[in-house]
């Protein structure tokens, strides 16, 4: 069965650089993905809790600004937005407690719960008894507790962002040596393919183009030689072909050395015949000539 150049070569080419293609973006994806997951877990686990301790803070700063305004301008205390103030510190607490991630900070965040249990009784405590001394003192100690280890449970969080976004560089830098080494292959590949591929076709269309100017130049003894089974080794075929049979045609109507009267009609009106079927192929061999030129 005859191979066709352009079912067997230019698929092959097509799929292997399809293949390239193909890895190429899979370990881009790989690779993506896996730096996409550390820097999302930066985000996830301890960007969070920064804000939730920046929160409380700022909300705990709120209620000890109201009392402390309170007692020292002998005003009433507003109530309502001291109890929203804790509303609001309860439920950053409560995801504070659901976001757990570093090594310590499941037990630092209850001790903040506790504290947070004691400082909201001393602030209970001041709002019925705003002229005790005792409980000022109290209150100061337990807000002073616990704005400390807030600080303490941001300031842990930072750091751990910034081990992890170290660890994110590192390993991307990993991640684009690899994939530098892995392009550098495919390319490599790529390369070679395409120079063996036109490398081979350069040297069969070289003979092609030759052979064919040769006969144009009525050298007719001259044979294309292409090894093979595809299109261009029949063509080849077909060229010797029509050399044979031009050389033929030409031995056939070689004249002896007579005068023209020795010939009838007939004979002559052959002979045109003859010469201009001969005329009619060179034509179109120079037509094929012309067109492998331009490719070219």
């Amino acid at each position: 069965m005859k191979t066709s150049i352009r079912n067997k070569n230019f698929m092959l080419g097509i799929v292997l650089f399809l293949t390239i293609i193909l890895v190429l973006s899979v370990f881009s994806v790989f690779y993506l993905t896996k730096l996409s997951n550390k820097t999302r877990a930066i985000l996830k686990e301890n960007h969070y809790s920064v804000v939730y301790a920046r929160n409380m803070a700022e909300q705990l700063t709120i209620i000890n600004q109201e009392i402390a305004n309170g007692l020292l301008l002998t005003k009433n205390i507003d109530t309502l937005m001291v109890k929203n103030e804790f509303t609001l510190f309860s439920k950053s607490l409560l995801l504070e407690k659901n976001n757990i991630t570093e090594i310590g900070e499941d037990s630092l965040v209850r001790e903040i719960e506790t504290s947070f249990n004691a400082y909201l009784n001393s602030v209970s405590t001041v709002i019925k008894l705003p002229k005790e001394s005792g409980n000022h003192q109290s209150l100061l100690k337990h807000f002073d507790t616990l704005y400390q280890q807030l600080m303490h449970l941001s300031l842990m969080n930072e750091k751990a962002i910034e081990a992890k976004t170290n660890d994110a560089r590192v390993y991307a830098k990993k991640y684009s040596i690899q994939m530098s080494f892995i392009g550098a292959l495919c390319f490599l590949i790529a390369f070679a393919f395409t120079f063996s591929f036109s490398s081979y076709f350069n040297d069969r269309f070289f003979k092609f183009y030759n052979g064919t100017k040769d006969v144009v130049s009525s050298n007719y003894r001259e044979r294309l030689s292409m090894d093979g089974e595809d299109e261009l080794a029949e063509i080849s075929l077909i060229f010797n072909q029509m050399a044979d049979e031009i050389n033929e045609n030409n031995k056939k109507t070689k004249l002896p050395l007579h005068t023209e009267k020795d010939y009838n009609t007939n004979e002559i009106n052959e002979l045109k015949d003859v010469l201009i079927r001969i005329k009619t192929i060179e034509s179109e061999a120079k037509i094929v000539l012309a067109k492998l030129e331009n490719k070219r």
